[in-house]
């Protein structure tokens, strides 16, 4: 059943009377308006123009919208604007108050009762009609154009009553603090996937608004809002502290990447980019770690018993794995008389390649999957990358086990591997609580062995107090551990700077592309966010 509409006319057109709904209609029908004989040509005089947006307002308060669009100079155009604004507009009531003509030019206000998903409202705007005289017949005819429907529709636009894309969400840090836009820049893309994603499960309602429909689709500006909604809440395990400190760490330095997780349970604490953009180089970066990977490799060694920390593995300038590629320490140095620690201490490129030969093809492949989760499908909160390991043998394996070759990790899955070091057990790490969807988080096969958490931990505390990240670890106390890492990247000049480490129940892993050494650009990044524990 259509829904009565009503035309009231203003004192320009004092000679006729509006009256609701389709009688009402019917009576403006009846009247031929008494303006005189019809002028085919030339201007459109006062009475045409009283009389022409007469019947058209009528005809389209009753929703008669093939009548109304008759009395326009494009009827097609005017047929489907008019049903879309009735129908996607969601009007289900109209009064249409015409004013004081002024030439041909009638202005006139609108009174639409509108109804959505069980919210009413009641819209009121002013509009105005121009008359021009049909280029082919000579008639009186309403110049059609969207911003009769609206003033401010433009050509090719529609307009549309709907709820918003995204439900209002307040993003909350772990403790309650509202994250805003703008507040913490390297956010605004995070609090964006979060919104969208988890819109429908904060508890809020979405805003229901008229707006207007450009031709492609796609909204453009609100016109009137019909229900406000209200902001659900949506808790993350980010800390709003610690946020503050990896923001600060990053704006310091170009192509910097950090993030800062809580062992003990997964949970990220921070993620900040000094490259503001759509992609998030600290979640969902692909790229070469260099010897922060030798934390695993040190793994796979030492658990399946082909070496210990004091034994001795010389750390020569050059090391080439099966007759094939040689590899080189950073500034060729060496160390003939130094013990596999030592060599993890001094980030020994060479001794780690010369015992490659040890480690089954995918073997290390295997430790970082079923120890450290690395490659497992992780449902952060967020779209992620969660690294990969390369099973192939030869030269490619020989750069893997320093995290050279088609190793591909961020700065998640290096805080990660830092993160098991620390507690021995992966905790898949997470930006949503699982409380909030039920969600299957990624677990590891094992654990890593008593003896090789003590040994890791061992040889991390001896990188953090002595060797390549003394500097960046320098006066942190408590449970300290760190490994640096220098990539070297195709058309890189400089080598991507990389640093993890864990101080207590923090860890954090940074990146800086073509930073040089991991110690000097990215260790400073990691440092700044330990340090305020």
């Amino acid at each position: 059943m259509r829904a009565a509409g009503r035309v009231v006319l203003g004192t320009a057109l004092a000679g006729f009377i509006g009256v609701a709904g389709i009688g009402g209609y019917n009576l403006y029908t009846g009247v031929t308006g008494g303006s005189g004989p019809s002028v085919p040509d030339g201007a459109v005089t006062p009475a045409e123009a009283k009389d022409t947006a007469r019947e058209f307002l009528a005809a389209w308060a009753d929703q008669n919208d093939l009548r109304a669009a008759a009395f326009t100079n494009d009827a097609q155009s005017a047929t489907a604007a008019l049903s879309g604004y009735r129908e996607d507009g969601r009007v289900e009531k109209l009064t249409l108050t015409a004013g004081e003509a002024h030439s041909a030019t009638v202005p006139f206000r609108v009174k639409a009762e509108i109804a959505y998903q069980g919210k009413r409202t009641t819209w009121t705007y002013g509009s105005k009609l121009t008359i021009v005289r049909g280029q082919t017949t000579g008639k009186p005819l309403v110049d059609w154009k969207p911003a009769v429907l609206h003033p401010e529709l433009t050509s090719g636009e529609t307009l549309q009553t709907g709820m918003a894309d995204n439900q209002p969400v307040r993003v909350l840090d772990r403790s309650g603090k509202v994250l805003k836009h703008g507040g913490h820049p390297s956010l605004d893309p995070v609090l964006d996937a979060l919104r969208a994603r988890y819109g429908d499960k904060s508890g809020g309602s979405a805003r229901i608004a008229v707006t207007a429909v450009r031709a492609d689709g796609s909204p453009g500006r609100t016109l009137h809002v019909v229900a406000k909604g209200r902001p659900g809440s949506l808790r993350t395990t980010l800390d709003e502290a610690v946020q503050r400190r990896a923001e600060a760490a990053v704006s310091e330095r170009t192509g910097a990447s950090v993030v800062a997780l809580k062992p003990s349970t997964g949970e990220i604490l921070a993620v900040a980019n000094s490259d503001k953009a759509e992609f998030n180089a600290a979640l969902q970066g692909q790229t070469a770690p260099g010897s922060t990977f030798k934390i695993i490799t040190a793994a796979t060694l030492l658990e399946s018993g082909k070496v210990t920390p004091a034994q001795p593995v010389p750390c020569p300038k050059t090391a080439a794995y099966a007759q094939g590629m040689t590899f080189h320490n950073v500034e060729d140095s060496e160390n003939p008389g130094a013990t596999f620690a030592q060599d993890f201490a001094a980030s020994c490129n060479t001794a780690f390649v010369s015992l490659a030969g040890s480690i089954p093809d995918g073997g290390v492949a295997q430790e970082a999957r079923a120890v450290f989760g690395i490659g497992l499908d992780w449902r952060v909160g967020v779209t992620t990358f969660d690294g990969s390991v390369p099973t192939e043998g030869g030269d490619g394996k020989a750069a893997a086990v320093i995290g050279q070759g088609t190793v591909q990790m961020n700065p998640l899955t290096m805080a990660s591997v830092a993160a098991t070091v620390r507690t021995g057990a992966f905790q898949q790490p997470v930006l949503v609580p699982k409380s909030v969807d039920d969600r299957t988080l990624a677990t590891s096969e094992r654990g890593l062995s008593p003896a090789a958490v003590q040994q890791l931990k061992g040889m991390m505390r001896l990188t953090a107090t002595s060797g390549t990240a003394a500097r960046a670890m320098a006066g942190l106390g408590g449970d300290i551990g760190a490994k640096t890492g220098s990539a070297e990247i195709d058309g890189q000049a400089q080598t991507n700077a990389w640093f993890t480490a864990y101080r207590d129940d923090l860890a954090a892993a940074a990146v800086v592309t073509q930073g040089g050494h991991g110690g000097d650009a990215a260790g400073p990044v990691v440092r700044q966010v330990l340090a305020g524990r």
